[in-house]
C-alpha cells in the first residue's frame, strides 16, 4: 500500500456506492464452498469487508490496512471484526486462509511477481485469492493528471507520482497458473453517473490524485486542481440532464489454489 500520502476515509467514501459495486461483483464470482477463514487486505474504511461478511456470514473475517484513518473508520463500521494495521508487503500472517480479498489496493503495491505467489501460499488447499484493480491509466482522467503534472510550476515536485498497473491479464494468468488450479480473469468498464466535472475531481482526490497532491502545499494544490478541473470539463462533457459519465475499467482475478 502506498505511503506517498495519508489515506482519508471521509474523502474516499464520498462515492462509496460506486466504489463498492466492483467488490460486490468480485465477491459474487468467488466459488461458493467452505469459507471458514477470510481476510480483507487493504480493507480501507470497511466497505469491502462488509461485502465479505454478507457473502460468508459463517466465516471468521478480519481485515488489514496501513492507514490509521481507514482503520478507525473500519472499526467504527464493523466493531465485531478484528482489524490490524499492517503493510501488505511485510504482512507475516501465514494463514491458512480460505479466502484472501484484495479490492482496489494492489495497484499501489510493487513486485507482483513476488507478492501474488506469496499471497497464494497463505491459502489453504482449494482456497481463493480474489483481486480487483483499477485498469484505467489510459483513460482521459489519468492522462490529464499526467499532463497537468508536467506543465505547471509544480512539475519537479510531482515527477514520478503516477502509479501503474504493471502487467496485462495474460501476465497474471501465467504467474498464477503455476500455483492455482482455476483462474478466472475479466475486465469490466463501469460508467459511473456523477453530478459534474467537479465530482470527477472529488472522486480522484480520494485515490489517484493523492500522490500528485501530497508533495504540494495548499497554495500549489489549489491551482493544480483548478487546471485539472478545467481539463476534465472538456474531456467529460455534460449529458442532456447536466450530469457526466465517468468510464472506469477494472481488472478482476479469482484464483483457486491447487
Amino acid at each position: 500500500m502506498t505511503r506517498t500520502a495519508d489515506w482519508h476515509a471521509q474523502q474516499y467514501t464520498k462515492f462509496e456506492d460506486e466504489r463498492t459495486r466492483a467488490v460486490r461483483d468480485l465477491v459474487s464470482a468467488v466459488p461458493r464452498g467452505d469459507v471458514r477463514v477470510a481476510v480483507d487486505i487493504g480493507c480501507g474504511p470497511g466497505n469491502s469487508t462488509e461485502v465479505l461478511l454478507d457473502a460468508f456470514p459463517e466465516a471468521r473475517v478480519s481485515g488489514l490496512d496501513n492507514s490509521p484513518d481507514m482503520l478507525e473508520a473500519a472499526r467504527k463500521r464493523l466493531p465485531a471484526v478484528k482489524f490490524e494495521q499492517a503493510d501488505i508487503t511485510t504482512w507475516a500472517d501465514p494463514g491458512p486462509f480460505d479466502l484472501i480479498l484484495s479490492n482496489a489496493v494492489l495497484q499501489w503495491v510493487p513486485a507482483h511477481e513476488e507478492l501474488l505467489p506469496r499471497l497464494v501460499g497463505k491459502l489453504a488447499p482449494g482456497g481463493h485469492l480474489a483481486v480487483q484493480m483499477p485498469d484505467n491509466l489510459e483513460e482521459p482522467a489519468h492522462n490529464l493528471m499526467r499532463q497537468v503534472a508536467m506543465t505547471g510550476a509544480w512539475a519537479a515536485k510531482v515527477k514520478g507520482a503516477e502509479r501503474t498497473l504493471r502487467h496485462r491479464p495474460e501476465w497474471y494468468y501465467d504467474l498464477l497458473a503455476r500455483h492455482c488450479r482455476r483462474i478466472d480473469l475479466w475486465r469490466t468498464t463501469y460508467h459511473h453517473v456523477l453530478a459534474s466535472p467537479d465530482a470527477i475531481v472529488e472522486w480522484f482526490k480520494g485515490s489517484a490524485l493523492r500522490p500528485f497532491l501530497a508533495p504540494l502545499g495548499p497554495d500549489e494544490q489549489a491551482p493544480f486542481l483548478a487546471a485539472y478541473r478545467d481539463a476534465i470539463a472538456l474531456a467529460y462533457p455534460a449529458q442532456a440532464d447536466g450530469k457526466v459519465l465517468l468510464p472506469f475499467p477494472r481488472l478482476f482475478i479469482v484464483a483457486t489454489r491447487a
